[in-house]
């Protein structure tokens, strides 16, 4: 064998590795981050903790949402977030309820929609029925207040930036006076769009009071799959409603503190390559 052939040999195994890697691997290899919040608004601190589940696309109920769901409820959270993207099609909805029927009923959970719910023309009353027979509220362009611990968090959910009609006057209207507020927004591009909305004179139309937002503690978003095929950390393609936001921490002075979650599912391709599936953990100290 001379070197080209063998070059070539060896550079068609890597290919044909990373794409196993990427098809067969990666994407079931489900990876559980954990964050701490500083929200502290009284002398004495108390955690809050709390599971952020984005992104699901729900095809079927397999091995890896069973052991998803099995460590959470271990896990023994004060509250679940679903931030969107949960099912693609209408015809999903069965599936979403036996995933939801594997947590643990008793805690209580919030939803937001993503994209794909209004993109795959889901009946968002039934969807609303499947949340509420799990214990779990969907918000649009709403808040609920969770209490737990003798503290209240807030969570404002928005409509999706990109399939929805976000409402942020309706969203952050109501009672201001809790312990920490947490803002679920799908698309991360959001953060942008409510920043702009919260400085008077750059818009023509902006919230009656934007304190609630410019308030929050903290930010979840999804959307992204982080980049879903990274390249040596670039993303070649990416969703619209992602802006600057890929994955990870975003912390800008003055600025809201948002997480973008990598999410568990995937969209168009069922391939993760740099980008393994993700169930944030959050502990808020307030």
């Amino acid at each position: 064998m001379n070197r080209r052939r063998f070059v070539a040999l060896a550079g068609g195994g890597a290919v044909a590795g990373l794409v196993g890697d990427a098809w067969l691997v990666e994407p079931r290899r489900v990876q559980f981050t954990h964050h701490a919040v500083n929200a502290r608004t009284l002398p004495e601190q108390r955690a809050v903790r709390f599971v952020q589940l984005t992104d699901l696309h729900l095809q079927q109920v397999g091995r890896m949402h069973r052991g998803i769901a099995a460590r959470v409820r271990r896990l023994a959270p004060d509250f679940i977030v679903l931030t969107g993207d949960s099912v693609d099609r209408a015809d999903r909805l069965g599936e979403l309820a036996s995933f939801l029927a594997l947590l643990d009923r008793a805690t209580p959970k919030y939803a937001i929609l993503g994209n794909w719910e209004h993109w795959g023309r889901v009946d968002l009353d039934e969807l609303a029925a499947v949340y509420r027979d799990a214990n779990c509220r969907l918000l649009v362009n709403d808040f609920a207040v969770h209490h737990g611990g003798g503290r209240s968090l807030r969570l404002t959910g928005l409509d999706d930036l990109l399939g929805g009609r976000p409402d942020p006057g309706k969203a952050f209207g109501g009672p201001q006076q809790v312990d920490a507020h947490v803002v679920l927004a799908h698309c991360p591009e959001h953060r942008d769009v409510l920043r702009r909305l919260a400085v008077p004179g750059q818009v023509e139309w902006r919230p009656p009071s934007p304190a609630p937002f410019q308030a929050a503690a903290l930010m979840l978003s999804g959307h992204t799959h982080g980049g879903q095929v990274n390249l040596f950390g670039w993303a070649p393609m990416l969703p619209e409603g992602t802006g600057r936001y890929v994955r990870g921490w975003f912390r800008d002075p003055g600025a809201v503190p948002l997480y973008v979650s990598r999410g568990i599912g995937t969209s168009v391709l069922p391939v993760r390559l740099g980008a393994r599936p993700e169930v944030a953990v959050f502990t808020v100290w307030v």
